[in-house]
């Protein structure tokens, strides 16, 4: 095992947050990408579970755990660094790692804020108790975000998006596993 990691399970309740993009500096220092526009997650989190990158070379095997020294935000990324993990050698051979940290550890959401995770599988219902679909992903666009839904239409999977903004969502009942939105289905 490199240095900094001990072999661990995966928690039942992990989540895919980043990856790890390569070393930063000389001290062990290294630079995430983060899957999320804001990376609270990373921050809050001082456990990190590694999976080896999916292509390339593989520095390790299995499930690893890292204990996060710290992280914060520089320019445009995030960066990071572990115990153990003390020069740009041993940052270099976590590159492509892929993270995980458990959906237990994420900072509480403000009001009427929600992790796009806890979104997905949500069954959507308009104000006529219509079933518009099931939130499969969300889309970022910039401006807003978008939820998009599976449906059947004639037996076959379709899809349907909505915008993920309050003139159109009326309510989300993350207990109930279901979104209230002011859609209709010819829209």
């Amino acid at each position: 095992m490199l240095p900094g990691l001990e072999a661990d399970e995966m928690p039942a309740d992990a989540i895919e947050v980043g990856r790890i993009a390569d070393a930063w500096g000389v001290k062990g220092w290294f630079k995430v990408l983060s899957h999320s526009a804001t990376s609270e997650a990373l921050f809050s989190s001082k456990q990190w579970f590694l999976l080896p990158t999916e292509r390339g070379l593989k520095t390790f095997e299995g499930t690893a755990r890292l204990a996060i020294k710290e992280a914060k935000e520089h320019s445009d990324t995030v960066v990071a660094t572990a115990h153990g993990v003390l020069d740009r050698t041993a940052a270099e051979a976590l590159r492509g790692a892929r993270i995980f940290v458990s959906r237990s550890s994420f900072p509480a959401a403000k009001t009427d804020e929600y992790y796009w995770v806890d979104l997905i599988g949500l069954d959507v219902i308009n104000r006529e108790d219509e079933p518009m679909g099931t939130v499969k992903e969300l889309l970022s666009t910039g401006p807003q975000t978008v939820l998009v839904l599976e449906y059947q239409q004639d037996g076959k999977a379709t899809e349907r998006m909505i915008p993920f903004v309050s003139q159109y969502v009326d309510d989300v009942d993350l207990k109930a596993k279901r979104i209230r939105v002011d859609w209709q289905s010819d829209y």
